[in-house]
Formats: structure tokens, sequence, C-alpha cells
């Protein structure tokens, strides 16, 4: 935007340039009346102006890196256009006169209540499903998305932030970023204390209704609480306390956050933007009740290695296929290889922590609420599979590319053996970020991200794939909210058959490659990526189950539940998403268990009712001869024939899109 900075890769809106605008705005007004003497005169206070602003605020606050003048060219460069709510962009029509379309912005969807009776809404804390005249108001720049209004609440209050006074501590927000290696908004924040000898203080807020309108899985609660254990400790080590606690109501959090800065005397707030929709909502809220109350809240871009927005087309606007997308990544990360610069560990806490603030170092852990606890043999299961914290998730970054980078390429898809990395949950939680995952690729692919050895260059893409869903969430918000990418998929009409949608959740589908998935995921909270597309294909396609009950499945189970990805990933199966395989592109299962498990061992693994079956009976064991042992055995026949689903598919599909 025109009118907004964004730095450090970058903290919002420090200060608003409306300032400088309406000054040239002035000094064209006054050349018509007054000389030129007058008009220097003028110029020479806004200098100076400029100058005091610049330097009531420590330097590191507003450029945390040493590069200074790259990081104002990058930080610009990475500014979407601004947009005016009420006008839409170039070429499309503007329907803000409409009474018709205004009243139809109102109005849920038609299916709503299906949607709602299958478990799609959450009406606990959501309204109805939104119509797709709705969705079309925000691609029509008629609703303001939600980046935009943070964006806006940061510069509304950059004059007031910009007079508040240093404090006697400074505060991190955790939340989805629980390291300390490699945080923007936590170096920032460090560098802040450290310039005026005061003491940082971390801060997490357990949200029980938020791990429940988001569908967080207890199996992540479970890994997240014991990633902040294993962060407090790394903390208290540098005398840096981590003070965590419970709010029940989700929407007391701000005023929350702002009465223990207040406690604190803590007028400086950092924390990194989570990109969803109830998050940056609540974040703009934040930025302008802290100013209210006399604390300068800066929120920084951190999730994602390419800042949302840095990217566009040639038209100027988000790319929605991911090919054309992953070249202006590449290239962009090439000509602004301080992208991928990794900020620095906080070192020893400034001030007297220990003193000042020795209660916060014997906080507790907070307990997980009743609604997302895991069994003791669940519990110590997951520890096994998945130790918390971003040692671990370090140590496995390098031992991946040491060991199975170069062969990722050729075996990612491969489901016997462990041929992935596994640092999903690592990733999803912030143990690890993306900007150290790419730059570590880069390092031992001989500095290169766009060619060299096709396995470090293919897991790179896959990383993008991450920041790419992100981008898409923040110029599609819609899709925060039960809709997909295409508004007019959500026509297409779908099958709410309970008994089906419980065969598949159970693995008890008999497609043995679906049920050897979906046994996986009960177990392990997790999935290979090739059976995720299998098994989404599988729901939306061969049982013509609505996406979206697969996708809150999903996020109730999986340990690496990361919204934007997952929506995305459901997106591409089901064909109503962005960048989807077409719809007439139906996965077989037959022919994908014979393609990537061709002896049967992953299917094997996960059925044991299916372990006496030898050969290629393994993958269709009851028209390939081995009926008698799955039958003895408990197996399943198929719940639905392959052919006949796909017709079906195929017609309702065209139906819908015509």
């Amino acid at each position: 935007m025109e009118d907004q900075e964004i730095h450090g890769q970058g903290q919002i809106a420090i200060r608003s340039g409306s300032d400088v605008n309406r000054s040239r705005s002035f000094r064209s007004n006054l050349g018509m009346r007054l000389d030129s003497f007058l008009t220097t005169l003028l110029l020479l206070f806004l200098v100076m102006q400029h100058w005091f602003f610049c330097f009531n605020r420590p330097i590191q606050h507003l450029f945390p890196s040493s590069q200074l003048q790259a990081q104002l060219v990058r930080n610009l460069s990475a500014m979407p256009p601004k947009r005016k709510a009420t006008e839409p962009p170039a070429g499309q029509p503007n329907s803000s006169g409409s009474k018709k379309s205004h009243t139809d912005w109102h109005q849920p969807h038609p299916n709503a209540k299906q949607t709602e009776d299958f478990g799609i809404v959450l009406r606990q804390f959501y309204p109805p499903e939104m119509s797709n005249e709705r969705c079309q108001a925000y691609n029509n720049g008629e609703l303001e998305r939600p980046i935009e209004t943070l964006q806006k609440a940061c510069r509304e209050t950059a004059h007031k932030r910009q007079f508040i006074n240093v404090g006697s501590a400074v505060v991190h927000w955790f939340k989805s970023d629980l390291r300390l290696h490699d945080s923007r908004a936590l170096y920032a924040a460090y560098q802040f204390a450290k310039e005026h000898q005061i003491p940082l203080i971390g801060l997490y807020i357990v949200s029980p209704e938020d791990w429940t309108a988001h569908l967080t899985s207890p199996a992540r609660v479970d890994f997240t609480l014991r990633t902040l254990k294993r962060l407090q400790q790394d903390l208290g080590e540098l005398d840096i306390p981590l003070h965590m606690e419970t709010q029940e109501k989700r929407r007391a959090i701000p005023k929350r956050v702002v009465e223990l800065c207040q406690k604190w005397g803590a007028k400086s707030l950092y924390a990194n933007i989570e990109y969803e929709v109830d998050e940056l909502r609540r974040e703009a809220k934040l930025v302008r009740l802290c100013a209210d109350n006399d604390v300068s809240f800066t929120p920084s871009h951190d999730t994602c290695v390419v800042t949302p927005g840095a990217l566009a087309s040639q038209q100027g606007k988000q790319y929605s296929v991911y090919t054309p997308w992953y070249r202006s990544w590449l290239a962009f990360l090439k000509e602004n290889p301080d992208y991928l610069e990794i900020s620095e560990e906080p070192g020893s806490n400034p001030g007297n922590a220990r003193q000042q603030f020795k209660g916060l170092f014997d906080c507790k852990l907070p307990d997980p609420p009743n609604t997302h606890t895991l069994s003791d043999e669940d519990q110590k299961r997951f520890e096994g599979l998945y130790p918390a914290g971003e040692h671990e998730a370090l140590q496995r970054l390098e031992n991946f590319l040491e060991e199975k980078g170069k062969e990722y390429e050729e075996l990612r898809s491969m489901l016997s053996g462990e041929s992935t990395s596994v640092l999903s949950p690592y990733l999803a939680c912030g143990a690890l970020s993306a900007r150290t995952a790419v730059a570590a690729a880069k390092k031992i692919n001989k500095g290169h991200i766009d060619r060299y050895d096709p396995g470090y260059m293919t897991w790179i893409s896959e990383l993008a794939w991450r920041d790419f869903y992100k981008h898409v969430l923040v110029n599609w918000p819609f899709i925060c909210m039960n809709k997909c990418f295409k508004p007019e998929h959500t026509n297409i009409e779908w099958e709410y058959d309970k008994d089906q949608f419980q065969a598949w959740c159970d693995g008890k589908t008999g497609f043995p490659i679906v049920d050897a998935a979906m046994r996986q995921l009960r177990h392990c909270a997790w999935m290979h990526n090739r059976t995720r597309m299998v098994v989404s294909s599988f729901l939306t396609k061969d049982l013509m189950l609505d996406w979206r009950r697969g996708e809150r499945y999903f996020m109730e189970n999986l340990i690496d539940g990361d919204f934007a990805s997952n929506h995305g990933g459901w997106g591409f199966g089901s064909s109503t998403g962005v960048d989807p395989q077409p719809y007439f592109r139906i996965f077989n299962p037959l022919r994908q268990s014979e393609r990537f498990d061709p002896e049967g061992e992953y299917i094997r693994h996960w059925l044991p009712e299916l372990r006496d079956v030898s050969g290629k009976a393994i993958h269709e064991p009851y028209a390939r001869g081995a009926a008698a042992i799955a039958q003895k055995n408990g197996y399943p026949r198929p719940i639905v024939d392959h052919a006949e689903s796909r017709d079906r598919a195929l017609g309702r599909f065209k139906k819908a899109i015509q």
C-alpha cells in the first residue's frame, strides 16, 4: 500500500505515509499563493518532523536487520496495491449499487441447514454458511479482507503509537511460533529490550474455545503443550520468563493481553502474524486496543518465506495456480536473498528479570482442556513418534537432508519405508520455521533453490506449497469460512450418508489402500501426503460426500493440522479448490495402490485382516481370489463400485459447472 510500510520482513505499519501524502497536496496548494521562501520553510519543517519521528523510537524497532536500505526496498515491494473497499479491481463489475447484491450478502446459502446438520458449520461460534454472493463481494473488493483490516488498524494508530515511551519491559506473544531460532518478532523484541536494557517477557495464552472452533486435534494440543514445556526450559536458560495461562473466552484475549502488559509495565508488544480470519481480526482489534492503552503492538510477518502480497501476476493479481506462482516465488527469492536470512536467537535477558519478575519463572504448564485430552496410551505413543521442541525439529531436518534428501524426488510418493521428512508437525506448531527449512535445503544443494539436485529442488517445491496456500488464504478469506475457492462448486449435489462417512473414518470401505491410510491416521495422527490425496478423492468422488466433512475430520485428528494446507489439499482432491485436479481426473484406488505400494507392505502393516493375503490380491482381495481370507478375518467388501461412482461424480460436477 502506498501509504504503509512493512519493516523487518515485516513489522506492519510502524508509521503511516499519510502525513507525507498530505504534505505534498498542501505544498502544491500553497505554491500558488506563497513565495518560495515560505515553501522552503514548510519543507524544512516536514524534514525535521520526519527526523523526530524516526528517532523517537529506537532504530532497531524500525529496521531489525542491519541491511537497512535492502530491507526498505524489499518490504515496500512486498506490499499489495491499495484497494478501496468500495471499488472493485479493474475489469470486474461493481455491484455495490445493487440492492439485491447487498441483501444477498447477508443471506445464508440455500444448503446451510444441511451442512450444519452434517457437522460442517459450527454454529456455536459461526453464522450459517454464507451465500456465494458474499464470497463474490470479497472478490470484487466490496468487503474488506481481514489482512486489510489489520493494515488499516496499524495505519490509523501509527501517530498515537509513535509517542509511546519505552516502558520497563517488552513482551513477545508466542502463538504458532514456539521456538527461539529464526523468529522475526522474537528477534525484534529482544533487540528492543537489549537497546533499552529492559527485560523481555514471553507470553502464551491457551484458548480452549479457539482450539474447539478451529478443530484442533487432541494430538496437536498435546504436542503444543509438550513443545511449550521445552520452550520454557530454553527461555529459562536465558533468564527469560514465559508466562502461560488459560483464557476460557477467546473474545477476552485482547483485553487480557493489554492487562498483562500494563501489569508488567510493558509498553511494547511483539507477535508474529497468523493469517487465518479469526486471528487477523483479533490482531486488528488488539492493535487499536493497545494504542488506546499506551502500548505499541508490532505484528510481524514470519510464517511464510515470502510475505503474502509480495507476488502478483502480470495483471497485478494474486496467483491461483501453483506453477506460475512457484516460478514467481523462486524468482523473488533469487532477487531478494535476504528473505532467507535466518534471525538470530535471543541472548541473555537484559535487565534483571530474575529479580523484577521472579514469580513468572515458576509458571506452570497449563493443562489441556477436557475436550482435548488424550489417553495415557495415545500420549505415550505420540511422545515416542514426535518428540517435542525445536532441537528435535532441527535435528530431524539435518538428518533428512543428509540421509534422504537426494532420493526425495524419486521416492517421496512410495508408501512403504520412510522417504519423507515428517517435519509437518514441527512446521505446524512453529517449532521449525519454513524459512529455516528452505535455507538448509538451499545450503546443502550448493546454494541453489531451482537447480542442481532434483531431490532437494523437489523438497523445496513441496515446502513452497505451504506458502502458496497461505497466500491464497489471505487473498480469498472466505475459504476460511466453510467455502471453497470457487464458491459455485458449493452447489454441487453432495451426498450426506453418515454410515458411509463412518466407514471411511474407520477404514472399513473395502478398498485396502483407503482403509490402510485411515487406520494410519487414527494410530499416528499423521498420514502420508500421497494417501491424503487418495482418501480425499475417494470421499468426494467415490462416495460423493461433502469435502468439508473430510476436511473437518482431518483437522480433528491430524497432529500437523494446518488450516491453509489442509484446505488446499482437500480443494485439490475434491476438485473444488485453488489449482485443483480437473474434476474429470478421478483417482482410481486400485491403480494408486498398485503404483505406490506395489508389494502391499503398507497395506499389510495397517490392515492385519489382510496380512495373510499374498501377491497382487492384496490390492483387491475380493476380486483376485482372496475373498475367503478377507471374509474370515472380517475385512469388508467394497461399499461402492468405483466405475459407477466415477460416472456419478462426472455427471454431478458437469451439471454444477454448466
